[in-house]
């Protein structure tokens, strides 16, 4: 028994781990997933087609994020939680290699790895925290209520696509509500550290597939002045955004968040983290779309669902993460919000015009946030 005890603590994370090579390798799955659902939307840029894409993104994203929950908790040097998080990587490949499918007959190759994967994701963190019995109680709660947006995602795979949706929503605000529910219990030990460089990685993936999707475009096409314009913007964007949140922000997301504790450390890495960097991730995908549909007809007018896109993309990207940064401090990001909605009006009135004008408003609108917050950047 006392073994056994001995085993248990050593599978709880050192408190200053780091990222660690196997949750990379985990990682690389969910590249592929964002790809997809990348190139997903992208082909099929209408309302229907796009909330499809959303409700598909967000059960990947949710399987991600608590998996990043239950590593934070757990020693991944240890032999175990590496074959755990090994056959995870596999069981995720089947769900992200099968997005195409989750909304036809055979979305059963879907929603059932989706599941396992979540049941792994439980029942690891569950297995870690045996001796930490505060944290226990609040992982098991949470685990309870997260077992009725399982069943709500089977149920919506059993019955016809339309209402697919539906079910879809429901198992999306259970999720929420488990969230919500969990977070309130004491007993959370977070690892700051740990949590806000995963949430970074994360980050660095989406921009990264941006960029992938960038040259993926320009290299199937004769070159010509308007492409690589239009290429070269892309990049910039990319490194703009890039520069928006890793000048500072992440390491100030990061520094207030390990100075909370128990319930309130909870809800800021729900709020900030788990939810509000879902919304961050979307708005790269959308920008990704932009650059997409533009690379692919650059001498093309700028169409209306594109520069959607790349707006609603850009909103959600700068939007949220001045969201997170009130959540974790109260600070209002007041030059960046002002930019945002100015930016957003020139996105707009360039419906019809050159692609080139709406990739310029934006990097120009970038330039001007990381230039008004660079004392921020030097702080950091």
């Amino acid at each position: 028994m006392r073994k056994i005890l001995l085993q248990s603590r050593n599978l709880v994370s050192p408190t200053e781990q780091s990222a660690d090579f196997v949750e990379l390798f985990f990682d690389l799955v969910f590249v592929y997933a964002i790809t997809r659902i990348t190139s997903l939307t992208a082909n099929h840029l209408d309302p229907e087609h796009v909330l499809q894409s959303l409700l598909i993104f967000w059960l990947i994203w949710w399987a991600w994020t608590q998996f990043t929950w239950a590593l934070n908790a757990a020693n991944t040097k240890i032999t175990e939680v590496r074959l755990i998080v090994l056959i995870a990587t596999g069981v995720a490949f089947v769900m992200a290699s099968s997005t195409d499918f989750a909304f036809t007959e055979g979305v059963m190759w879907f929603a059932i790895p989706y599941v396992v994967i979540r049941i792994i994701g439980l029942a690891l963190y569950i297995r870690v925290t045996t001796n930490l019995n505060g944290q226990r109680s609040a992982v098991i709660i949470f685990a309870l209520l997260s077992i009725t947006g399982l069943i709500a995602v089977l149920a919506g795979a059993m019955v016809n696509p339309s209402l697919r949706v539906i079910f879809w929503l429901g198992a999306i605000l259970l999720d929420m509500l488990a969230g919500f529910i969990g977070g309130r219990a004491e007993g959370w030990s977070l690892r700051s550290k740990h949590f806000g460089e995963r949430h970074s990685l994360i980050v660095i993936i989406a921009l990264g597939e941006s960029l992938i999707v960038a040259a993926t475009a320009v290299g199937g096409q004769e070159r010509s002045q308007d492409l690589m314009l239009a290429g070269g913007l892309a990049v910039i964007v990319t490194c703009l955004l890039w520069w928006s949140y890793f000048s500072w922000m992440s390491d100030y997301l990061e520094e207030k968040f390990s100075k909370k504790l128990g319930s309130d450390q909870a809800k800021i890495g729900r709020d900030a983290y788990s939810f509000m960097h879902f919304l961050i991730i979307c708005g790269i995908v959308g920008i990704a779309i932009g650059f997409e549909k533009i690379l692919h007809h650059p001498h093309d007018h700028l169409k209306a669902p594109v520069a959607f896109a790349l707006g609603i993309g850009y909103m959600l990207f700068i939007g949220f993460s001045i969201a997170a940064v009130w959540r974790t401090s109260k600070m209002v990001l007041l030059p960046r919000l002002l930019i945002l909605i100015i930016s957003l009006i020139g996105i707009v009135l360039s419906v019809g015009q050159s692609p080139l004008i709406v990739l310029g408003i934006i990097s120009i609108s970038l330039t001007l946030i990381n230039f008004l917050e660079w004392k921020k950047c030097r702080k950091h």
